[in-house]
């Protein structure tokens, strides 16, 4: 079992790391996106040690506090809604908004902890909206890499969280549904004008021996599949125990086959 910032880098002599200081997942629900984007956490604190990390919790329906095993009392959403009404006299709404904000990191052991709540209003709500992400904006320049767990539809990416991506996870399960939806969520990235340094799409919950069928299947919904997570049993009773990912053993499928997609994603060989 591994324990939170104690395991040793690994990485083969000859190599350098090149950070994408934003990495995001997104997915349709259910398809284990919130799973690994913990482990992607994980993995920066063990493998890479390559600065402080904020994960931001996105989407309004996830979990990713629990899975990274830290308690959620205050959300961006809570702070935008209060401000209608909540700024003491004399204090802007700005300089509140910048409180509360950072009120709203959680600090843990080896990374910070943002998340974002309730969906943003429209309207009248738009100035809340523009003085959170200005806030987000200054706010990761603390951190040497951001991690987002984003909703399905990139809108909620596209107006808060950051506008820059250096690195997107697509995650899908091995459905033909949850391959469409990958590949709508490709379509939708360039229809809202995404500032995206590279994409890939993972497949997640492989069962052995399926993966020859599957590449071929994405395929013919117009998905090149980088990367493939075998269903792992670990996992399943993670989830049922309500535990966190420190508790999965190194040696656990989703562990190996997720770490092995970042090595390759996020390390490059050394030149000469």
């Amino acid at each position: 079992m591994s324990r939170r910032g104690e395991a040793p880098s690994r990485h083969p002599k000859g190599c350098r790391f090149v950070i994408p200081r934003v990495v995001a997942c997104s997915g349709k629900g259910g398809v284990g996106k919130t799973t690994i984007a913990s482990l992607l956490v994980r993995y920066l604190m063990e493998r890479l040690k390559g600065g402080p990390i904020l994960a931001v919790d996105a989407d309004p329906n996830s979990n990713l506090n629990e899975l990274l095993g830290e308690s959620v009392t205050s959300t961006i959403g809570d702070a935008r809604e209060l401000m209608k009404d909540a700024v003491p006299t004399g204090m802007s709404k700005d300089s509140w908004l910048e409180m509360k904000v950072h009120q709203a990191v959680i600090e843990a052991k080896g990374f910070d902890l943002l998340v974002m709540g309730r969906p943003e209003g429209s309207g009248c709500y738009c100035a809340a909206n523009s003085l959170v992400k200005k806030h987000i904006d200054l706010l990761k320049e603390n951190y040497a890499w951001v991690v987002a767990d984003n909703e399905a539809g990139m809108e909620h990416m596209s107006r808060l969280v950051t506008q820059d991506v250096d690195h997107l996870f697509v995650v899908s399960d091995p459905t033909a549904r949850g391959l469409r939806t990958a590949r709508r969520i490709l379509d939708l990235i360039g229809e809202l004008g995404l500032t995206i340094g590279k994409t890939e799409v993972v497949a997640n919950r492989v069962q052995e021996g399926s993966e020859e069928g599957l590449l071929s299947m994405a395929l013919k919904q117009g998905v090149e599949l980088s990367g493939l997570i075998h269903e792992d049993q670990a996992v399943g009773a993670m989830d049922r125990e309500g535990g966190n990912i420190f508790m999965l053993d190194e040696s656990s499928v989703a562990v190996r086959d997720t770490y092995g997609i970042l090595d390759r994603a996020l390390v490059r060989p050394s030149q000469g």
